[in-house]
């Protein structure tokens, strides 16, 4: 079969974007120059996987999940099913943080946690950023961190990686702390295709989506320096909620909230700059 046989294979199940992004990943072309090689033969164990992985696409399995891959902030990431699927608006949970070290912090060595870190996009992207932070990747879940120590070698940066519940493991003390914790309520309608694939550990919270926050929170004060950042993201409804959390467990610190690029409260961050 030719490349071109695949596209038509490939469009009678699933969207055509879909069939140029697997068939880009599977062959290593360019996505904009497959249509250079429409004639091109393709190997009887690459057209397999690809009848594989379409079959996935039409059972409802996540695009990313199936190429094993995810561009945020322009790196690439392997994800799989024990992790989420980056989104777009922790782009901008990374945006807005790294904005706030550079206005704030005229010192580059700094320690940084990320917190419930998942695939290890938030926290990596900054040591991409700023090769000269120490970052700590903490997860409780030893699967989600295997992921995260395979994109510290993907992407060629230094971690510790660190299994903890919250800060049941941690000792040390930082500059900035950031966190896009589980924080949907269990009776919350969310899509099917996320329902029904990705880890609920990463997605629901107990106490209407609260409770993440409460643990660390509750705890934090004894992990910070003298000068810090705390970075939340937080669901579009929560925003008084993780303040009023704030304002029992921090009772002097700064609060500013951030809105995402559709308007919504999306990110919270804490500090105790003059």
């Amino acid at each position: 079969m030719t490349i071109d046989d695949l596209i038509l294979y490939g469009k009678k199940y699933v969207h055509k974007d879909h069939v140029f992004l697997l068939l880009s990943e599977l062959l290593k072309i360019n996505i904009l120059d497959i249509f250079n090689h429409l004639e091109d033969k393709v190997s009887s164990k690459n057209i397999e996987r690809f009848k594989k992985q379409i079959a996935l696409l039409k059972d409802g399995k996540p695009i990313q999940y199936v190429i094993g891959s995810v561009n945020f902030y322009g790196y690439n990431f392997f994800i799989n099913q024990n992790v989420l699927i980056p989104r777009f608006e922790t782009e901008g949970l990374v945006l807005e943080t790294y904005k706030l070290i550079k206005a704030n912090f005229k010192n580059k060595n700094l320690k940084i946690l990320d917190l419930g870190t998942g695939s290890g996009v938030i926290g990596l992207t900054l040591k991409k950023l700023e090769p000269n932070f120490q970052i700590d990747l903490v997860d409780i879940s030893e699967k989600a961190l295997e992921v995260a120590s395979y994109n510290c070698k993907k992407l060629g940066v230094d971690a510790n990686i660190i299994k903890s519940d919250f800060f049941e493991n941690i000792n040390s003390k930082y500059d900035v702390i950031i966190s896009n914790p589980p924080y949907i309520k269990y009776d919350e309608e969310i899509e099917d295709v996320v329902k029904n694939n990705e880890p609920h550990i990463a997605l629901y919270a107990k106490e209407d989506g609260l409770y993440c926050y409460k643990q660390i929170l509750k705890n934090i004060s004894n992990h910070l320096n003298s000068k810090y950042i705390i970075a939340f993201e937080i669901g579009m409804t929560q925003k008084k909620d993780v303040e009023n959390l704030i304002n029992k467990y921090l009772k002097f610190s700064q609060i500013y909230t951030k809105k995402d690029l559709n308007n919504r409260d999306r990110y919270i961050f804490v500090t105790n700059f003059e």
